[in-house]
């Protein structure tokens, strides 16, 4: 695959800035006090710019978690089977403490869980952002009423054994401490899944 073009650098640069810049300012003074406005003057753009790039102040932080978006979708297909290929890319996310899997305790990750999930527009922006994760799973798994309800099922695992880790890492505990129970509750909960749809096991 060849290297992006100077304007598409350009582009994605300013992309990251903007949401960088939101974010900030958004963990600061919280998300409802920050305007788009500011947004735009504090990176140094005007608010059409700004709004070229994210059509509402909502994307602006959801952008830092839209490449996991088909996430699921993709490592379904990387086999051997569908739960097995997503149990172990689950299993490898809490080794490296992916921040998507909650088990992550950096200053700046646990700033940004605080502001997504304690601010309603973002929560339910971040459930449109889910359903589009399961409505992709559910195509790679065949694209029927049972690929999609096997498609819900995964992705509701996925986000509440994520939040069980967050929750736990917020209310002051440690990676290290949190980490052995992480896995063994993902085992569990996949191995549950792999029971109950054993086509894709």
């Amino acid at each position: 695959m060849s290297e992006p073009g100077l304007r598409e650098r350009k582009r994605q640069r300013t992309i990251q800035v903007l949401s960088d810049t939101a974010i900030r300012l958004f963990v600061e003074k919280g998300f409802d006090a920050v305007s788009v406005a500011e947004v735009a003057a504090a990176a140094e753009v005007s608010k059409p710019t700004l709004f070229r790039y994210f059509p509402a102040k909502e994307d602006l932080v959801l952008h830092r978690i839209a490449d996991h978006e088909g996430e699921a979708a993709r490592v379904a297909g990387e086999g051997p089977a569908p739960l097995v290929a997503l149990r172990r890319h689950f299993l490898a996310g809490l080794e490296r403490c992916d921040p998507v899997t909650g088990l992550n305790d950096d200053p700046d990750v646990l700033a940004f869980h605080a502001l997504l999930y304690g601010t309603p527009a973002l929560v339910a922006r971040l459930h449109t952002h889910l359903e589009r994760s399961e409505a992709a799973l559910g195509r790679a798994l065949g694209g029927d009423l049972d690929a999609r309800l096997a498609a819900g099922q995964i992705v509701a695992v996925q986000r509440v054994l994520a939040q069980e880790n967050w929750r736990r890492i917020a209310a002051g505990e440690r990676v290290a401490d949190v980490r052995g129970d992480a896995m063994a509750a993902a085992e569990r909960a996949f191995g549950v899944l792999a029971a109950g749809l054993p086509r894709l096991a």
